[in-house]
């Protein structure tokens, strides 16, 4: 692969369309604009990130955490753009090349869209739903690749689908967004027919084709073989989106446990520490020290400072050193896989106690279990209704989904989507009021 044919500003949907420009923003500051102004963005802010949506202590979800993502993408694009021209390829200079941290920063943006409500929870209630639930009868009434898709669910793939696909009143190309743009948040290229090792692919095979024309725009290598399920490398800079993800959620999932005290203050402190060597250590030590900081939360929030520094700085060396490797599509891991021992081997014990101590600490799994039981019975309730559609409730249930879903259609398969689409799409809260509603637990006020 090659840095000159893998950032297009060409945008899906308005190849063969000259853009008028009104503005001096680059085409894919544009796509960073569209994004923070989109309703799917916005949503972000009532969608679980680790910890319940905040009651007294503001901690992480969806879209704070999104924006942290981007912040981070953009300083990762910029300090590769600068070292990749000075160091080895100077011809790259004032080409579409050095905007490689604006189009992370974007991609940032947009790597969660695609989670449903609840998380992980909503992810597997819905693949549950039609492996162990309700659904199972619809194996035989639909093609097999449909069915994988559905079995196997990903936000991941929702996510492409949200941005590409011409819902209905909707104009062709999704979000219109550039290439480069949406091949950046493609982390699992292949389609679920081949996961991942995790289980993971990155487009239902709705959107296959589209997949397969921005690749082939962009010249991203297929490793699958004619005939075999698509399986492709990644471009090259979703290996920065996805370092900026894993800077951000592993270290700010620590700083929130503090803050709800899960975690003590020197267990967070050691961890932290822990990224530097000794003198380093002393020197943020002192600084604390110098600049009076009492608050033990402040003092995290230094801490952790520091430790997003190191880590960027850690993975900027990672991706510079490994560049060829993943141009040729043979990189392998992450960039967090490849960057120095201490580094790695404290990254490793923040994740182990996260696991430990975070992701299964009672607030986090009390959400996860009523959130699935809520996704659960929103996929039963809608899916009996759309195969159903005749019937009095069906007919009531259909009627309070908006219009770009195609939930009406006479194919099974565009109407079960239509269903996904409709309950992937809702926040934690929207889709707490739809269970309760439909349930008969609350009525609207009147």
């Amino acid at each position: 692969m090659n840095w000159e044919q893998l950032i297009s500003s060409k945008r899906l949907g308005q190849e063969h369309r000259h853009v008028e420009r009104h503005d001096d923003r680059s085409e894919f500051k544009r796509d960073y604009d569209r994004l923070i102004f989109s309703a799917p963005f916005r949503r972000l802010q009532n969608k679980t990130q680790v910890f319940p949506l905040p009651g007294s202590v503001f901690v992480h979800n969806r879209l704070t955490h999104s924006l942290e993502v981007a912040s981070v993408g953009m300083s990762l694009g910029n300090d590769v753009a600068s070292r990749i021209i000075s160091e080895c390829r100077p011809q790259l200079r004032d080409t579409l090349f050095e905007h490689i941290g604006q189009i992370v920063s974007t991609a940032c943006l947009a790597h969660d869209l695609g989670n449903p409500p609840f998380g992980h929870s909503g992810e597997k209630a819905i693949q549950t739903f039609f492996t162990e639930g309700a659904g199972r009868k619809l194996k035989d009434q639909v093609s097999p690749a449909f069915w994988s898709d559905i079995t196997h669910f990903e936000g991941n793939a929702n996510g492409f689908r949200l941005l590409t696909h011409q819902f209905r009143g909707r104009r062709p190309g999704g979000f219109v967004m550039t290439y480069s743009t949406i091949a950046s948040i493609v982390k699992y290229p292949y389609s679920s027919m081949a996961p991942s090792k995790k289980g993971k692919f990155g487009f239902f095979v709705s959107e296959q084709p589209l997949w397969q024309r921005l690749a082939d725009e962009m010249g991203i290598r297929q490793l699958s073989l004619p005939g075999e399920p698509l399986r492709y490398a990644r471009h090259p800079l979703v290996y920065l989106v996805e370092a900026a993800d894993d800077i951000c959620y592993e270290i700010m999932d620590l700083e929130d446990a503090h803050k709800l005290k899960i975690v003590s203050y020197d267990t967070v402190s050691h961890l932290f520490l822990d990224f530097f060597d000794e003198d380093v250590q002393q020197r943020i030590l002192q600084r604390i020290s110098d600049e009076q900081l009492a608050d033990e939360n402040e003092k995290v929030v230094y801490l952790r400072a520091c430790v997003i520094g190191k880590l960027e700085n850690e993975c900027v060396n990672a991706f510079v050193k490994h560049e060829q490797e993943i141009l040729d599509g043979t990189f392998h891991g992450s960039l967090i896989d490849h960057i120095s021992s201490r580094q790695r081997e404290a990254y490793s014990r923040c994740a182990k106690l996260s696991v430990q101590r975070i992701y299964k600490s009672r607030p986090v799994l009390d959400v996860e279990l009523s959130g699935y039981q809520i996704m659960a019975t929103l996929m039963e309730k809608m899916t009996e209704a759309v195969i159903n559609p005749g019937r009095y409730y069906s007919q009531q249930l259909i009627g309070r989904v908006s219009s770009q879903y195609d939930i009406t259609a006479d194919d099974l398969e565009t109407r079960l989507m239509a269903v996904i689409d409709y309950i992937s799409g809702m926040t934690d809260i929207y889709a707490l009021d739809v269970y309760q509603k439909i349930n008969g637990i609350s009525l609207p006020l009147v």
